[in-house]
């Protein structure tokens, strides 16, 4: 088995980071905004990790989307 295989699966569970280059917001900036590093920003739109729901909220604001264009959808 190869170690991509070995690996786990990331599920792509937001798409800030396709959202962030449809605005023309560079990760840093948002990481300014909400208060963060810019590391941080940098695993959550490469779903290494996820923000929480306030975190989100705020990442939305400060893009100015609908918390929902944040997230893949399910369906």
């Amino acid at each position: 088995m190869s170690k991509a295989k070995k690996k786990k699966e990331k599920i792509k569970i937001n798409r800030i980071k396709a959202v962030l280059a449809e605005k023309d917001i560079a990760h840093k900036d948002l990481a300014k905004i909400v208060g963060l590093v810019p590391n941080s920003i940098t695993r959550i739109c490469n779903n290494e990790s996820q923000p929480s729901l306030k975190l989100l909220r705020d990442i939305a604001i400060a893009v100015d989307v609908d918390i929902r264009e944040l997230l893949v959808p399910t369906k």
